[in-house]
């Protein structure tokens, strides 16, 4: 089955040269970075956030997240906004509908990471894309760090280790 989706991976991934370029700029992306909040996130155990930011937790990353409904969420203190973050944070995971992405990729963009990420269902809104590139930011939209991570980083170190 993991070769499965691996190969689907591969495919539908870096289909062409430019989701090629893109899949290796996050690859480095995700070696590099050590911290993500995650706006949206849900504390429902059963919701795509949730899980994502689990999977993020365990994979070594100190995770902020961000849901102003919440005090805390995968026994992390939960922040109702980027703002109250009181750390720098390298990424931003974003979960939320799409009429609401400006906003949120604005607070973003105050915290200077390296990375903004529009999950999957979020939308396209190249408006964003080309604001955070005239900051020097990269933002990727329509893909799942989660995936990303299990198909670049985890399985890579998995071949590795013994």
């Amino acid at each position: 089955m993991k070769n499965t989706f691996n190969s689907w991976y591969d495919k539908k991934m870096r289909a062409t040269p430019e989701l090629i370029e893109e899949t290796d700029r996050i690859e480095e992306f995700l070696d590099d970075i050590k911290s993500i909040a995650i706006v949206g996130i849900s504390r429902n155990r059963h919701k795509d956030s949730y899980y994502v930011g689990s999977y993020l937790k365990r994979a070594g990353y100190t995770v902020y997240p961000v849901n102003p409904g919440a005090d805390e969420i995968l026994g992390l203190k939960a922040y109702p906004d980027l703002n109250s973050i009181p750390e720098p944070v390298d990424a931003v995971d974003i979960f939320i509908k799409p009429e609401f992405v400006a906003e949120i990729v604005d607070q973003a963009l105050e915290l200077n990471p390296k990375i903004i990420w529009l999950q999957l269902g979020v939308g396209s809104h190249p408006e964003q894309v080309e604001k955070a590139k005239e900051q020097g930011i990269t933002l990727v939209q329509n893909r799942c760090i989660k995936v990303d991570h299990q198909f670049l980083i985890r399985d890579r170190d998995e071949k590795v280790s013994p």
